[in-house]
């Protein structure tokens, strides 16, 4: 018998070593991945300039994220000195087979945490070859509002807490919940500690960290009230760089969930019942809100939001409506309220903000798997343009 279990094979209960050929090929299989890990984690800056950009588009579900890696001649940090690059937007559901082509502009530049080195990731919206946006390119129209003298003049700031579920792949089920069953119920889970209680941390680590190497402003982590769910939170953001930023940070979440062999659903109640949904409340402020006096504005601006409440539901993310039910967490979707450190309400004000008289509130009813372009551009028009 071998004295290692680790050196042992069990058959039928009983121990003995393992063939010579079964040792030798699982050497030879240890050897290949570490090459390949060596030769994932080269070094390029070692022996060449060039270097390697991953464009990173929206596809036509105006969910799933697609990326193609080009290689550059050097180093680029300013998205205007990037080449435009097409793809086949009938691949996507973004064009037509006869007319396929769509062409991607660069607009955000993040650093590569999977490649390292000078590599870069790049944020892209698309156009026409005849340089129209096409439907699903909404940072075309944000920008626009942003760019508007009497929005800049305010400098709005974004917080967003995205909201999302990780899943075992093969089930479609949440991580740490048992295979056709459920877990115990909620309460022990928010921003809980233990085997039992918190699942998937290495990833959400792992994203924290890869995050804040890539430049995104990732402000901070929590595990949430239903098991497998977490958020992070990013900003404070200015602008049109919030949507940036929430959608890189998306890429490189689904990136460490793909390593991980995990999928991340971004559903806003990925579980029917008594279970918390998954938004992305927005927090927000303007340079008149942070200034003295700003609480009149924040009840002005909420006043704003109220009127358009029924637009801003249409466009604050699909399947919403699952999700705010007046329950866990949520104001009713066909019900506009607003209150200080309510969290059943549809604004939230702190109560710092209603102590200092100024400061910001908090948007609470987009959806985890809302377009962040749609939903700043639009907090932004209704309260300052409106």
């Amino acid at each position: 018998m071998c004295d290692l279990p680790s050196d042992c094979f069990s058959i039928n209960g009983t121990h003995s070593s393992p063939p010579k050929h079964s040792l030798k090929i699982f050497e030879i299989i240890i050897f290949k991945m570490a090459l390949l890990n060596d030769l994932i984690n080269l070094n390029l800056t070692d022996s060449t300039k060039k270097i390697i950009a991953e464009y990173i588009w929206i596809g036509g579900s105006g969910m799933d994220l697609r990326s193609k890696a080009r290689t550059l001649p050097e180093p680029v940090s300013d998205p205007k000195k990037l080449p435009k690059w097409n793809y086949d937007g009938s691949s996507t559901n973004q064009a037509p087979g006869e007319d396929s082509e769509v062409i991607l502009y660069p607009q955000a530049i993040f650093k590569d945490p999977f490649r390292g080195g000078n590599n870069i990731l790049v944020i892209c919206d698309a156009y026409t070859p005849a340089g129209e946006p096409i439907p699903t390119n909404k940072r075309h129209a944000a920008a626009k509002i942003f760019s508007r003298p009497e929005v800049e003049k305010e400098v709005p700031w974004y917080g967003i807490e995205q909201e999302y579920t990780l899943l075992q792949k093969d089930i479609n089920w949440p991580l740490g919940w048992p295979q056709g069953g459920f877990p115990g119920p909620q309460g022990p889970y928010y921003c809980g500690i233990g085997a039992d209680k918190a699942f998937g941390r290495d990833v959400v680590d792992a994203h924290y960290k890869a995050c804040l190497y890539a430049g995104i402003n990732i402000s901070g982590i929590n595990g949430e009230v239903m098991p497998g769910q977490w958020e992070f939170q990013v900003g404070p953001s200015v602008g049109i760089s919030a949507g940036d930023e929430i959608w890189a940070a998306r890429y490189i979440l689904e990136r460490i969930t793909e390593i991980a062999g995990f999928v991340v659903s971004f559903d806003p109640k990925p579980i029917p019942g008594d279970w918390n949904g998954a938004g992305a409340h927005t927090n927000y402020s303007t340079k008149s809100m942070r200034e003295e006096g700003g609480y009149e504005i924040i009840k002005k601006a909420i006043e704003k939001l109220g009127l358009r409440h029924k637009e801003h539901i249409a466009a604050y993310g699909e399947g919403n409506e699952r999700r705010l039910t007046g329950r866990h967490e949520t104001a009713n979707i066909n019900t506009f309220k607003w209150g200080v450190a309510n969290r059943g309400a549809s604004i939230r004000v702190g109560r710092d903000t209603e102590k200092e008289g100024k400061g910001y509130f908090e948007d609470r009813r987009p959806a985890s798997n809302m377009d962040p372009y749609v939903v700043t551009s639009m907090i932004a028009e209704t309260t300052i343009l409106l």
